[in-house]
């Protein structure tokens, strides 16, 4: 198997060579083309420039002599081709010798084109509208090329040539700077998935990439893999934390009733109702799990009904009063009045969100402390907030107060309860479409946000 960084450096190398190949074949064939008809455009103009010489001087001289146009004959040598002048019986007055010819581009300095084919072309002369003779023009070549004109064309292709080595040079260093750029952050990812599927929950990839899809690709890994390692950690501690609370109601009954049954411990009511609390207790955490069980497996039932939300929050907050009142914490309400706070769910689960949020707002929050419970219409939405100025929560607990029986902080796991409160709150108001934020600050207070959909 090849590398991507491989595949995609060939890949760039093989289609930079296609298309220099096709360049340099079209640029090439073009530039003969165009120099052969320039060329060929040249040899015309001589051909017309040889029969107008013979014309004038056949209006000079008044006939055909054997030193008519003589002087052209140097010129021919030079250029590679051969004079035959012709009176207008076609009668040779005077002619070059081709063999001459022959062996003089065979050991001269100039050069024609396919050599060794001899073709003649024959043009009339005519003066005052009367052939008066003809000249016949003889060359090795279709077209006549001297030594310059064949350097020149040779320049041209070597450019070609060499243009093409040194273009497909830069290509093979830019191709294989991109395939790096592509291939770095791919092979990276590939590298952490093979990490994650081996258990390797902290695994990262750290180059970063200019390619946009590829970063977001990099960056949703990375963001997977935190997921990963966090839901790997809340495994452990879901299984640390239900084995904790199971065993410590189970090790206070056996040591009691050891303690009893050996003599220890006489066997009292108030011992006995210590023991029947402890058992209460470990039956509402089997309770609590078992609605909780029911909500993630969407097999619990909702009656939905329309209802006030401020007549029930204040409904709710009186049960509380007595509860408050023992430890000189207040409660307060700012309900915005003339407003309808209407929303349609099942009341007895929207009494246990607000139930589960004061407890823990009463719960956390010192003597001589305060509650304050609002309620107020935002856009299409009903807010309620309970906020209060208790002992808060750390920041980096602050993403898993949700999570079944997290409790992140040591002081807090001393307050009764089971961790298990939010996770049912959240479930209850995910079924009824709406959300919850909590923002929290160490030793200052917690505030607990509620979206409700309204029904007006």
């Amino acid at each position: 198997m090849q590398s991507i960084s491989k595949k995609l450096s060939i890949l760039f190398v093989l289609c930079a060579v296609a298309a220099i190949l096709l360049v340099t074949i079209f640029v090439n064939l073009t530039v003969s083309n165009k120099f052969n008809l320039y060329m060929i455009d040249i040899q015309n103009k001589r051909y017309e420039r040889i029969v107008s010489y013979f014309e004038e001087a056949y209006k000079r001289e008044g006939k055909w002599s054997k030193d008519t146009g003589i002087e052209l004959m140097h010129e021919a040598y030079m250029g590679n081709y051969c004079l035959t002048l012709m009176d207008s019986q076609k009668k040779p007055v005077w002619g070059m010798d081709p063999n001459e010819l022959l062996n003089q581009i065979h050991v001269g300095d100039m050069s024609v084109q396919d050599n060794g084919i001899y073709t003649t072309k024959t043009f009339e002369i005519n003066v005052d509208g009367k052939a008066v003779g003809f000249v016949d023009i003889g060359q090795y070549s279709s077209v006549l090329l001297s030594e310059e004109d064949v350097n020149f064309k040779n320049s041209i292709n070597k450019s070609i040539v060499v243009s093409g080595i040194i273009t497909l040079i830069i290509i093979s260093i830019i191709s294989l700077y991109f395939s790096k750029q592509f291939s770095t952050p791919i092979r990276e990812v590939a590298n952490l998935s093979v990490s994650l599927s081996q258990g390797n929950f902290e695994a990262k990839s750290t180059s970063k990439s200019k390619i946009e899809e590829l970063e977001n690709l990099r960056k949703s890994v990375n963001i997977l893999a935190e997921k990963l390692k966090h839901q790997d950690t809340l495994r452990k501690r879901l299984v640390s934390d239900i084995t904790h609370e199971i065993r410590t109601p189970l090790n206070v009954l056996q040591n009691n009733l050891e303690a009893m049954i050996d003599g220890v411990f006489p066997v009292t009511n108030e011992g006995l109702i210590y023991l029947n609390e402890e058992i209460i207790r470990f039956g509402k955490l089997i309770n609590d799990l078992n609605i909780l069980k029911e909500f993630e497996s969407e097999s619990i039932k909702l009656n939905y009904e329309p209802f006030n939300l401020d007549d029930l929050l204040i409904e709710m907050s009186k049960d509380f009063f007595i509860g408050v009142g023992k430890k000189g914490i207040s409660i307060e309400y700012e309900i915005l009045a003339n407003e309808k706070y209407q929303i349609i769910g099942d009341i007895d689960k929207i009494k246990q969100v607000i139930i589960n949020l004061l407890s823990n707002a009463i719960k956390f929050t010192e003597s001589n402390g305060e509650i304050t419970i609002k309620l107020y219409k935002e856009m299409k939405q009903i807010v309620v907030e309970v906020i209060d100025n208790g002992s808060g929560i750390k920041q980096e607990d602050l993403p898993f107060i949700f999570e079944r029986l997290y409790r992140g902080d040591k002081s807090r796991n001393q307050i009764e309860g089971n961790g298990i409160g939010l996770t049912i709150v959240k479930n209850i108001l995910e079924l009824h479409n709406a959300k919850i934020e909590v923002n929290s600050m160490e030793g200052i207070g917690t505030k607990v946000k509620v979206y409700f959909n309204s029904a007006n």
